[in-house]
């Protein structure tokens, strides 16, 4: 798991690297929860999503070099990652992803050089118990896209962070969560510099793992493939990613296919910004949970804006899921 030195060796690797992403104020979202709301726009990363960060750190950390190549397994934005430090890097880097996979993702990752390989199955989890045997029969070392130390420095660690220089008094953020690895590393970060920090954890109801694995009091990390257009968002979560989460998550917020496509919508209706599903759950968190008199300001992590044109039609104009 993290420790705080690490999270320090993270962002300051880091620093020039990628982008300080901006922060923003939500004009209507802070009216309707009544404290200043301020959306961390790392849908503007340098690959669409804050999933570079941990992916460039991580391999910078393992010291990779030509002749290893490296293989991970992603939805999209890891693999995008993976495929863009890779290519900095100057190593071959292998992606095994979902049959389900996003378009725009899957496009993304061969245009960065990667070498795309997509699995029989459309879940996540079990994409990647077959892709772990493939990268480990091909030699290929392994970068996890959650459950990783160097990955959740750089991803949770580094954002949080930043967020700090940049909303000194923030009282709560809201970020997404699938695997777990960008919470579990903003947990630590903020119980090592501001404990107070809420950290409210929005999910795809459809497949809660954080909120299952609470209840469990373990790990669950294997969850069934579920239909989604948040496709980053289905699975179990990682095991170091819980043991960071289980005692500082402030509440999980569940959001249905039907929340999901509404907070796409309304973030193109009120800021004119495209996020991908995956990110849409955090912005569903502000419409839909029961805020009361919590303190500000809250800041919603925008985790992406990675989707296809053919998924992004279907939201704007399609019936809403029941």
């Amino acid at each position: 798991m993290p420790d705080p030195a690490l999270i320090d060796e993270a962002a300051a690797f880091l620093a020039g690297r990628v982008r300080r992403t901006p922060v923003v104020e939500s004009p209507v979202l802070s009216r309707e929860l009544g404290v200043p709301v301020l959306l961390k726009l790392e849908s503007r990363q340098l690959t669409g999503s804050f999933k570079v960060r941990g992916a460039l750190f991580a391999m910078h950390r393992l010291g990779l070099g030509t002749t290893d190549g490296v293989a991970t397994c992603s939805a999209g934005n890891h693999g995008l990652g993976v495929a863009w430090a890779a290519r900095e890097l100057d190593i071959a880097a292998t992606v095994y992803v979902p049959s389900s996979v996003d378009g725009a993702k899957l496009d993304g990752m061969r245009r960065l050089g990667a070498r795309v390989v997509p699995s029989p199955f459309p879940g996540f989890d079990d994409t990647e118990a077959w892709a772990i045997g493939q990268a480990r029969a091909e030699g290929k070392p392994w970068i996890s896209a959650y459950d990783d130390p160097y990955v959740m420095a750089g991803n949770g660690g580094s954002l949080a962070l930043e967020v700090l220089e940049q909303v000194p008094d923030v009282a709560t953020v809201v970020v997404p969560v699938g695997g777990g690895g960008m919470a579990g590393g903003m947990a630590l970060a903020f119980e090592g510099r501001r404990a107070g920090v809420r950290l409210v954890a929005a999910q795809l109801a459809a497949s809660a793992a954080l909120a299952e694995s609470l209840a469990a009091g373990h790990a669950v990390t294997r969850m069934p493939p579920v239909d989604t257009v948040a496709g980053g968002l289905e699975g179990g979560l990682g095991r170091l990613p819980f043991e960071a989460l289980h005692h500082r998550v402030h509440r999980v917020h569940r959001a249905g296919e039907a929340g999901v496509w509404l907070g796409v919508r309304r973030m193109l209706d009120l800021h004119g910004m495209l996020v991908e599903p995956s990110a849409a759950v955090a912005v569903d968190a502000c419409r839909a949970e029961a805020w009361g008199s919590e303190p500000g300001p809250v800041v919603v992590v925008i985790s992406g804006r990675n989707v296809a044109a053919s998924t992004v039609h279907r939201i704007v104009n399609g019936p809403l899921p029941a």
